[in-house]
């Protein structure tokens, strides 16, 4: 609402974020935590610390809807981790080695899991309504899994009772979530189908759609001067630190945009196997003592250099 009362009265817009206003009010007097206070440290900082401020772009409202879909996204994924972490905490308690061997992203053990409950409710039923429940799964893991249940301590049947509802509720919760992000994917896609950044950005060695799409989502190329200004932006500048005749250090960042930082680092997993030049830049990175995480970073910096200049000039990559 702030933003768009400011853009119609055409008053120029930036963003502090929170972590900034968080900071810079230790530099004020006083300890309260109130909407005039934070305000007033909001305001200060912007008028005597202007690159603290980040851009907030315009979006046409194609953008708009893409951007308020890939929010909703965000929501399923971050409701579907939590009860996956719920879901392995109770397959944990009653039967360590078949959590061990669950695979919650299978949608065969989840309608598994949905439809017979913990590992003693499909112990229950016998291998036979299994096999039917699961049919096209890995008969081997979900053997394996059988197996691995006989050969466990039976809990109490009181832990059996209460645990059946439990499982299948959270196996049929992380289900529907699966199934709404997939159809949220294919809505922000069809959305942004027809953009030109968006396009180019797919030419990009191990940029899928999320990954376009939330670039396109939440960049405004038009913003960032170079490519050191998106890194920083982006949460992949590395952070150096130097106090006199100290030993300098370089670490990675903790700022920018973190949703955007994950999916750009984890992007590059596919590339540390592939032949081309990002795979060849982290088998370099490797060679000279850097630890997987630490290459990865690396790789993806290097290719936001190749990110910034598709999405200024809009051509295709080319290798």
């Amino acid at each position: 609402l702030a933003i768009s009362r400011a853009r119609l009265a055409g008053l120029p817009v930036a963003y502090l974020p929170g972590i900034a206003a968080h900071g810079a009010a230790k530099l004020f007097a006083g300890d309260a935590k109130t909407d005039e206070r934070d305000a007033a440290v909001i305001a200060k900082t912007a008028l005597d610390i202007p690159d603290s401020l980040l851009p907030v772009p315009r979006r046409d409202e194609r953008l708009e809807a893409a951007r308020s879909m890939a929010a909703q996204r965000n929501h399923m994924v971050t409701c579907s981790t939590r009860d996956k972490n719920r879901l392995r905490s109770i397959l944990l308690e009653s039967c360590p080695a078949f959590e061990a061997l669950a695979d919650l992203a299978d949608p065969h053990w989840l309608r598994m899991m949905e439809s017979l409950g913990g590992p003693w409710g499909i112990a229950d039923v016998g291998k036979a309504t299994v096999g039917a429940v699961t049919r096209g799964a890995n008969r081997a893991r979900i053997d394996a899994a059988l197996e691995a249940i006989s050969l466990s301590t039976r809990p109490s049947e009181y832990q059996v009772i209460a645990e059946n509802p439990q499982v299948r509720m959270l196996a049929k919760r992380i289900r529907e979530s699966a199934e709404e992000v997939a159809r949220l994917d294919a809505e922000i896609t069809a959305l942004l189908v027809e953009d030109g950044t968006y396009a180019c950005l797919l030419t990009i060695p191990g940029i899928g759609p999320r990954t376009a799409s939330e670039l396109v989502i939440s960049v405004d190329i038009n913003d960032f001067p170079d490519h050191d200004h998106l890194a920083s932006y982006c949460g992949i500048a590395p952070r150096n630190r130097q106090s006199g005749k100290s030993i300098s250090s370089v670490s990675a960042s903790r700022q920018g945009n973190k949703r955007l930082k994950n999916l750009l680092i984890f992007s590059c997993n596919s590339l540390s196997r592939s032949k081309g030049r990002f795979g060849d830049y982290y088998r370099a990175c490797r060679d000279r003592g850097m630890c997987h995480g630490e290459a990865l970073k690396a790789v993806a910096r290097k290719r936001l250099k190749v990110i910034y200049a598709i999405m200024r000039d809009k051509v295709p990559y080319s290798a």
